[in-house]
């Protein structure tokens, strides 16, 4: 359990002062970043280690059989997971030919930052390597709320008392491992390998771009992942860009002095469908790409800035006296877009194989309907009891129990039995003697 000092009460910034790899699955679904197409836990940038690797684009999903020992009246064939889809995130660092990972040399300091005003979760390391080499890192990373296509990445590396020999190589991959599956019986429905690649493309021109395109295997559906860059560091680089079926990479080599810095700012778009064709949808995202590049990084930022800014002006309440509990409110105040991907794949695979079918879709609608904020307008919170409100939004789904009626005996009394049991949606098993209840649609509520 994650304790909440490890946090603090900041208003609009959500700090983690250090890591602790026991909770590091938990961290990564609080740190997790959403525009309602695209979803990306809050993995590490180099990718290891990690609790859950995540990255999901709305409504794809993979379909996959459901067996029973026994089939029974209403009782669906398969069932749809959400899947893990291309994951862009990943930049590695190696320094003097030594991976940065924080489980080896030494980790001087680390800090997340998540800011609800700016839309952006901000990392900055200070990272002895086992060799001595001293360095200072720092990323931000976003997912636009104006441009649905796009997430974007910058990364900066600073040698602290020494020159060093820097490698950095930005990646997507699909169909990556991910951890073991324990007894959770829902961890079955994760299915691994889930997408099939149809092209890659690669593009060593101003600026490098790599292109994957891979479809699902039994629901047809197709996605399409790049990412495009802008390097600035010494005067001299070498760089290197490649593709394969599952990896995409963009390798930047160079040596940086004390006081010197290597920067990549990383553009990473998602386009998906169940019509479209492979060429539509794979200048879909180099167009995607175009428009992020044109707007640039501090453009994305600003445009951010600005979403957010109108969302909080008609969306914050303030509450006097207890920082705590207004970043709490304001946290459950994050755009409805956001807050449902939070609510689904981003807190991991074991919820996700859980919320199936309707379930998945009552708790969806449930989620829409909830209010998302009080008026415009000031509000006296003093006459409004937040805490039961909060637990009304939050009270389960009912469901209608089945009304048990009198039921005459001799074969009149079974003929009318059997047509009341219709009605209800009640059938009676073949074996054993025992009663199924089958609801039908619009059966319960």
């Amino acid at each position: 359990m994650i304790k909440q000092a490890a946090y603090g009460t900041e208003p609009w910034r959500l700090v983690e002062k250090e890591l602790d790899l026991d909770l590091l699955a938990q961290s990564e679904s609080i740190f997790a970043l959403s525009n309602g197409h695209i979803g990306l836990r809050g993995n590490l940038d180099e990718g290891d280690p990690h609790g859950l690797p995540g990255t999901y684009l709305n409504s794809m999903y993979e379909v996959r059989p459901l067996p029973y020992a026994e089939a029974g009246y209403g009782y669906p064939d398969d069932g749809q997971t959400v899947i893990n889809v291309t994951n862009g995130k990943i930049i590695r660092l190696l320094v003097d030919d030594e991976p940065f990972d924080i489980r080896y040399g030494t980790l001087n300091s680390h800090e997340r930052v998540l800011d609800l005003r700016a839309g952006t979760l901000t990392r900055t390391v200070d990272w002895t390597s086992p060799a001595g080499a001293r360095i200072k890192v720092t990323s931000v990373r976003v997912v636009s709320l104006t441009q649905r296509a796009i997430a974007a990445i910058n990364y900066t590396v600073e040698p602290v008392d020494q020159k060093l020999r820097i490698v950095l190589q930005s990646e997507l991959v699909t169909n990556e491992e991910m951890p073991k599956r324990g007894n959770d019986p829902r961890l079955a429905a994760i299915l691994e390998a889930p997408l099939v690649s149809e092209e890659h493309q690669t593009d060593d021109g101003t600026p490098p771009r790599v292109v994957l395109v891979h479809r699902t295997r039994v629901s047809g559906l197709r996605m399409a992942a790049g990412m495009s860059h802008v390097i600035t560091g010494p005067a001299k680089m070498a760089s290197r860009v490649e593709s394969h079926p599952d990896l995409g990479r963009c390798t930047v080599a160079t040596e940086v002095a004390p006081g010197e810095q290597l920067n990549i700012v990383k553009f990473i778009g998602y386009g998906w469908s169940s019509q479209r064709s492979r060429p539509a949808l794979i200048d879909q995202i180099i167009g995607a790409l175009s428009g992020a590049q044109l707007t640039g990084w501090d453009g994305l930022l600003a445009e951010q800035r600005a979403y957010l800014d109108e969302f909080w002006d008609g969306a914050d309440v303030e509450v006097d006296g207890d920082a705590e509990v207004h970043r709490r409110r304001q946290r459950q105040r994050l755009p409805v877009e956001t807050r449902i991907d939070l609510r689904k794949g981003l807190n991991g695979e074991a919820c996700r194989a859980s919320d199936e079918g309707q379930i998945r879709q009552r708790e969806a609608v449930r989620l829409l309907k909830r209010p998302l904020a009080f008026a415009a307008d000031t509000v006296d919170c003093s006459e409004v009891d937040l805490d039961r409100l909060e637990d009304m939004r939050n009270r389960p789904p009912t469901f209608r129990q089945p009304v048990r009626r009198f039921q005459p005996h001799g074969v009149q009394g079974d003929r009318l039995a059997a047509q009341g049991r219709r009605r209800r949606g009640v059938s009676r098993g073949v074996r054993g003697g025992g009663v199924r209840r089958s609801w039908r649609r619009g059966g319960h509520g």
